[in-house]
Parts: structure tokens; sequence; C-alpha cells
């Protein structure tokens, strides 16, 4: 009578491919010194037994668990799910799988996730805060296994990766104003939040940008956005088009409030680009499948992920050396919106 996965150990498993419990190990370890026949034998006895490898024994022994920890504000974001995702994928080029907690941008869940007491056993977390900022540098300190994402802390004590907001974000305007046009307006500002912060970069550049070009910026072409989801996108852009001399090209910070921005011009009849132009920030999936398909800043998440991980693996190997801040690449991806 085959056993179950509970109590089948790699004695068994080798037993039953005629091998010893340590080539077992060896295959499941992804030793290359393993030949393929014997590699497809014991995996198949494994399949035939049910045997789930005790990552919580194999942690003891070698102090991995085999998992990292990726702590991000909110899935309900287009951005995060496709960072999620892109990390998911890096992160199994080092057989790690990875535990998602999300921090409600709260910075309660924030410090706790960063104390151990909202995190789960990992080899290491990479984390992107958002109610942390400047002057919380106290609550990365001890935490050699860890990477930041993204622009709140800067030059802290653990490694960086984040996106050149700055640089993404006035490419975006400039083309915008090369297009020809005079009344833009941008969805997505947060007085609330650090100068730091991606809300607080994008604003700048925008309007930094405008003015060097002699473009004015009045008050009510900037709208408030706190959470930047779809709901926020769309009421922004109905507060815009409620003014007396509505915008007539609109940048949205990320893509998500591009999408509702997109909507709400769709249910007033307006075109786009010929009435009103819209670009995003983020260049996720579905930017490509909106109508029409979305202009937009593609900020180098794909590399984000990718360094983020390494430098993780490399301080979970025992690299050691000061903190590593890496900028991703940006650039624009015009499609039909703008």
């Amino acid at each position: 009578m085959a056993r179950t996965s509970g109590n089948v150990t790699m004695a068994d498993v080798g037993e039953r491919a005629g091998v010893t419990a340590r080539t077992v190990s060896n295959v499941l370890s992804g030793h290359p010194s393993v030949r393929r026949e014997t590699r497809d034998r014991v995996l198949r006895a494994v399949d035939e037994l049910g045997y789930r490898l005790n990552t919580s024994a194999r942690g003891l022994r070698t102090g991995r668990t085999g998992a990292i920890t990726l702590a991000i504000p909110d899935l309900g974001i287009d951005y995060f799910t496709d960072l999620a995702r892109r990390i998911m994928t890096e992160a199994e080029r080092h057989d790690w799988t990875v535990v998602i907690q999300q921090t409600g941008a709260r910075r309660d869940n924030e410090i706790a996730i960063l104390s151990g007491a909202r995190r789960q056993h990992s080899d290491g977390l990479i984390f992107q805060p958002h109610a942390l900022g400047p002057g919380d540098e106290k609550y990365l300190t001890g935490n050699d296994r860890l990477v930041v994402l993204g622009d709140r802390i800067f030059h802290g004590p653990v490694d960086h990766v984040t996106m050149a907001n700055t640089d993404a974000a006035r490419l975006a305007t400039q083309y915008l104003v090369d297009r020809g046009h005079r009344r833009i307006a941008a969805i997505g500002a947060n007085p609330r939040v650090p100068t730091t912060s991606a809300a607080s970069l994008r604003l700048g550049a925008f309007r930094d940008t405008l003015a060097e070009n002699g473009l004015p910026v009045p008050d009510e072409y900037v709208v408030t956005a706190e959470e930047w989801h779809l709901r926020d996108g769309a009421a922004g852009m109905a507060r815009l088009l409620a003014l007396p001399e509505p915008p007539d090209a609109v940048f949205c910070f990320n893509d998500t409030m591009a999408f509702g921005a997109l909507h709400v011009l769709a249910s007033r009849g307006l075109r786009v680009p010929e009435d009103v132009a819209v670009i995003g920030f983020d260049n996720v999936p579905m930017a490509e499948f909106t109508t029409p398909p979305l202009t937009t800043v593609e900020p180098g998440t794909a590399q984000l992920a990718k360094q983020a991980v390494d430098l993780l693996a490399a301080r979970v190997a025992g690299g050691e050396g000061p903190p590593t801040e890496v900028f991703t690449d940006c650039s624009l991806v015009v499609r039909r919106s703008a």
C-alpha cells in the first residue's frame, strides 16, 4: 500500500528508484552531476509516492527556507501585479518561491513586515515602502537580506533599486508639448507624501518641463489622487472635463488611472487623442489592449525585478560590501492614445 506524503522519506524514494537517499537529495536540489536517467527515475518515484520535501527541516540544516518575501502596497494596482509576476519569474532562477504580503500602504504593516512580526520564515525580503519615508532608515537597520524598491527611502543601509521617475516624467510631458498640446493636465498628485515619493517626483518633473516650455500649469489642471486606482483616474478625468476650459492632454501618473480616464472620455463621446490625448506610466500588459491602446512610460520593470532578485541572492549567499543603488532605464512606448 502506498504511503501518504506525510510519512514518506527520502530513503523510501531512493528504495523505489534504486538509488541512495543522498542521490535523491541531489536530484531535488538540482545538483548538476546527476545523470538524466537517474533524475527521471527519482522524480517518477517522488510522484508515485507523493513525497514532499520538508522545507522546515531543510531550513534547520542549511539556514535556508527556499522562499523569499515580497512586500508591496496593493495588488489592486496593475503595476504591483506586474512587478510581482516578474519577481516570481526571476526568483525561479534561484529556486525560490515567493510569499507576497500586501501592506495596504499602512505604516504599522510596513514596520511589522520589517520587524518580522508579519513575515513568514524566508531567506530574504524585497520591500516597497509607501507609508515609510525619510527618517525611517532605522527600521531597515539589521536587515542584511533586504532590498528596498521605490523612492521613499534613499541612501539607506540596504540595497536599493528604483526607477528614474524624474527623467521618465519629463519624457512623457515633453512628448505632449512636442505634439502641440498646450493645455496639459496631470492626475496623481498627492501633497501628503514625501518629496522623495513617485507622486512628488513625477509632479515636479511635469511642472518643470511645462515651465521650461513657457506653458502655464493652472492649479485646477493638477488633480490629486491618493490611491492611484481606476476610480481615481475616472474621477480626476471627470473633474477636468467639468472645467470651463478642459485640457487637451492628460498625463496620468500610472496606467491604472489612465484606464479610468479613458473610460470616462469614451463615455462622454470624446475622441482620444483628437479631443484629449492621454499618457500613462508603467507600461503594464493591459496598456496595449485599451481602446485606443495607451501611450505610456516604460520604467524598466523587468530590469528592476531582475536587479532586485539578483541583489538579494548575492546577500543571501553571504555577499558583503556597501549598499548598492540601482536606477532602471526608462523609455516612452508610443501608441494611439497620444
